[in-house]
């Protein structure tokens, strides 16, 4: 039988029932997140009707009355068994009635921003202090190319290279029929049709394609390598390999970096390819721009320079999709909820600092220029 709070007909009386013990505590501290009285009040706690109480059970009857004490409230504690009050003299002995404990109140709005904020800030350098760390197995790899661990890099670049043409190749294609058809509408309006090439040419080379590219990969792959490395910190594999004396950054780590920095600007390539792609069709079919006249002004729009800015942003997100990716994956922590919750926050996180990357991108090129 569960514990209960249940009020009496007096508001100031309480009456506490049931089993305290370890497997209810749960249930227990949830109502007390409820339990708010005004400063002054006093309070009759009747304990006569708890019938099991553990180490456990007297420790949360500790916090709730050393909790009432700090709100102001005079509560006065009778029935309690001797056997249950000589347990929680034991606790109250141990821990003190001053000591810090827990609040079951509801934090307030800035209590719950700086807390948030708190996280962030300490998840931070937590990452900060990974990327330092993959930076120093890198180097050593580099040092040491026999490191190299080929069969899990030649999976990475199967598993997140060849397989994921297809979904990039459609998606690319859709978005080049999209731009086309969505500029076209304008353009025709003012008899430029020509001119859907340098929109379609330059907006797919030098911005959508990498960055697009960069959210599917992180979507699809990154998550795979927060469920993966998670899953194995579950089980308990990756403390096996360190008792084997292996490092888990050579062999889970470094293959999925290297292999993603390989693939990802290939398919980027695949996608600036299917997005002009897209844009003919829609040429040709809406604004009567023939196949032949559009691939012969492609290389009238200056789109060498942006291609290869396109090109070069695809290594700097398949770092980031990489890192984030594998960072999440070892802040798992113990259960399967724990690996669905940073899987989520590991595509998030991902698609956040691609985007913001981006953009930072595009102020540095401004300022330069380019």
């Amino acid at each position: 039988m569960p514990s209960k709070l249940e009020p009496w007909s007096n508001p100031i009386a309480l009456e506490l029932s049931g089993r305290w013990t370890t497997p209810y505590l749960a249930a227990i501290e949830a109502k007390f997140v409820h339990l708010t009285y005004q400063e002054g009040t006093a309070l009759e706690l009747d304990a006569s009707a708890i019938i099991a109480m553990d180490t456990g059970g007297a420790w949360l009857l500790h916090q709730l009355l050393t909790n009432l004490a700090i709100q102001g409230i005079t509560v006065h504690l009778e029935g309690l068994r001797e056997e249950y009050r000589e347990l929680l003299e034991l606790i109250q002995s141990r821990l003190g009635t001053e000591a810090e404990t827990q609040d079951f109140r509801k934090p307030r709005l800035l209590e719950r921003l700086g807390q948030r904020t708190w996280t962030y800030v300490d998840e931070g350098i937590a990452l900060l202090a990974f990327v330092g760390e993959i930076s120093v197995a890198l180097l050593r790899t580099l040092k040491q190319p026999s490191r190299i661990r080929w069969n899990a890099l030649f999976s990475t670049l199967d598993q997140a290279g060849v397989q994921a043409i297809p979904i990039i190749s459609l998606l690319s294609f859709l978005l080049g029929i999209v731009i086309a058809y969505q500029g076209g509408v304008q353009l025709r309006a003012y008899g430029a049709n020509i001119f859907i090439v340098e929109l379609v040419s330059l907006t797919m080379l030098r911005e959508l394609a990498p960055m697009m590219t960069a959210i599917i990969v992180a979507g699809r792959t990154g998550s795979a390598y927060t469920a993966e490395i998670g899953t194995m910190k579950v089980t308990e594999e990756i403390d096996a390999l360190r008792s084997l004396g292996i490092a888990p950054m050579d062999i889970l780590v470094l293959p999925k970096l290297l292999g993603l920095i390989i693939v990802l600007p290939l398919l980027t390539l695949v996608a600036d390819a299917m997005g002009i792609a897209g844009g003919i069709v829609m040429a040709a079919t809406q604004l009567d721009v023939g196949f032949h006249d559009f691939i012969d002004r492609i290389p009238q729009s200056d789109t060498l320079e942006a291609f290869l800015i396109g090109i070069g942003k695809a290594p700097v997100f398949a770092m980031i999709v990489a890192t984030v990716g594998c960072f999440q994956g070892f802040q798992v922590t113990g259960s399967a909820d724990s690996v669905g919750r940073q899987t989520t926050v590991s595509v998030v996180h991902s698609i956040f600092l691609v985007i913001v990357v981006d953009a930072a991108f595009s102020i540095l090129f401004g300022w330069m220029g380019i």
